[in-house]
C-alpha cells in the first residue's frame, strides 16, 4: 500500500502517523522513536521549564534520529508566555511547528517568512477554517474521544472530520479515538490523510517520562474509565477517572471557578500522578482510546502493527 498523502509529503514523512505534544510526556526518546519509525514524532516545549531546555532537547532528538521532527507548542489560557521558545525553535530550524490549545495568531506572526510547517489543533469546523485563514499548513482535527484538551461541543471524531474536510482546502489530520490501523484507515475514509495519537503513544517503551502505574492504568482501564474535567471553566479535556477528577467535578458543580479549581488541574497535579505514581493525588490524561490498549510495545513495534493491519484491511477490500 502507497502512503502517500499531502501529510507525509507535508511533513516528509513514510507514514502519515503524529505523535501528539502530550504535556509533560512527549521528550526526545519519545519523539526520535516516533521519527524513526516513519512517523512524526514531537516534542513538547511548554512543559520544559526554559527555551534552553528546549533546545537541548531539540539536540537530543538530533543526536537520536535524522528524521523529521515537530515541536508542539500548548497556549493555553493559563499557559506560560512562549515567545522565547519559539524563537529558539527558529533558531534551531525546527522543521514542524503544531499550536495546541489557544490562538496560533501571535505564535504564526513570530514564524513569518519561516521556512516551517505549521499544524493547528482544531475542535471545530469554524477553528479550522480560521487556522486555514491565517496560515495554517494543515489541520488536526480532535473529537470528543481524545485525551486531554477538547472542543466545548460534544462533536466525535466520525462526524467532526468529514465536516471540516468539506470546509478547508489544506490537508486534514484526524485525532480522537485512534490508537491502530483500523482506525487509521477509518480516518483517511473519512477524507483525513494522516492521524493524530496521544493517549497510545504513552502506553509504549519509549514513553519513558510515564510511570508504568500510569501504563497500566490505561492498559486495564476501559472506554468507561475517563471523565471530562474543567468544562466549567471552558476548557474541556479528558482524563482518567479517579478520586481527584471526582473532587474536580464537585467543585465544578457548586460553581467553584479557576481559583478554587487551579491547584487540583495544575500542571503540579499532572505530575504527580504521571511522574509520581500518586494516582489519589492528582490526575492523568487520556483518550477512550485506553479501552482498546492491550499492551506496552516499543513505539517501532505499535506503527508496524499498525500499518500491518491498515494494510491487510486495504487488501481485503480490493478482493
Amino acid at each position: 500500500m502507497k502512503w502517500k498523502t499531502r501529510v507525509s509529503e507535508l511533513l516528509n514523512i513514510r507514514y502519515p502517523i503524529i505523535q501528539g505534544g502530550l504535556a509533560h510526556l512527549a521528550y526526545s526518546e519519545l519523539a526520535a522513536a516516533v521519527s524513526n519509525a516513519g512517523g512524526l514524532g514531537q516534542i513538547t516545549a511548554m512543559s520544559l521549564s526554559d527555551p534552553q531546555e528546549l533546545r537541548e532537547e531539540i539536540k537530543k532528538v538530533r543526536s537520536l534520529t535524522d528524521k523529521p521532527f515537530g515541536v508542539n507548542f500548548a497556549i493555553g489560557q493559563h499557559g506560560r508566555p512562549f515567545s522565547s521558545f519559539v524563537d529558539v525553535a527558529i533558531e534551531e530550524k525546527v522543521p514542524v511547528i503544531s499550536v495546541t490549545g489557544g490562538n496560533p495568531t501571535p505564535l504564526f506572526q513570530q514564524l513569518d517568512g519561516v521556512d516551517v510547517a505549521k499544524l493547528v489543533l482544531v475542535a471545530s469546523k469554524r477553528q479550522a477554517i480560521k487556522a486555514e485563514e491565517l496560515g495554517a499548513d494543515a489541520v488536526m482535527v480532535v473529537g470528543q474521544e481524545g485525551g486531554g484538551h477538547l472542543g466545548k461541543e460534544d462533536i466525535g471524531t466520525l462526524v467532526l472530520v468529514p465536516q471540516v474536510v468539506d470546509a478547508v482546502r489544506i490537508p486534514v489530520i484526524a485525532s480522537g479515538g485512534i490508537g491502530d490501523g483500523r482506525g487509521l484507515m477509518a480516518a483517511l475514509c473519512l477524507g483525513a490523510e494522516g492521524v493524530e495519537m496521544g493517549t497510545r503513544f504513552i502506553a509504549t517503551k519509549e514513553c519513558v517520562h510515564a510511570t508504568e502505574s500510569y501504563k497500566r492504568s490505561l492498559i486495564e482501564g476501559t472506554e468507561n474509565d475517563t471523565v471530562v474535567i474543567k468544562r466549567s471553566i471552558g476548557a474541556p479535556a479528558r482524563a482518567i477517572r479517579n478520586s481527584w477528577t471526582d473532587k474536580i467535578l464537585t467543585i465544578e458543580k457548586e460553581n467553584g471557578g479557576y481559583e478554587k479549581l487551579k491547584d487540583y488541574v495544575s500542571g503540579d497535579a499532572n505530575k504527580r500522578y504521571i511522574y509520581d505514581g500518586k494516582i489519589t493525588e492528582g490526575f492523568a490524561w487520556a483518550g477512550q482510546v485506553m479501552g482498546m490498549i492491550e499492551d506496552s510495545p516499543t513505539v517501532e513495534e505499535l506503527i508496524s502493527r499498525m500499518i500491518r493491519q491498515a494494510e491487510t484491511i486495504q487488501n481485503s477490500w480490493s478482493r
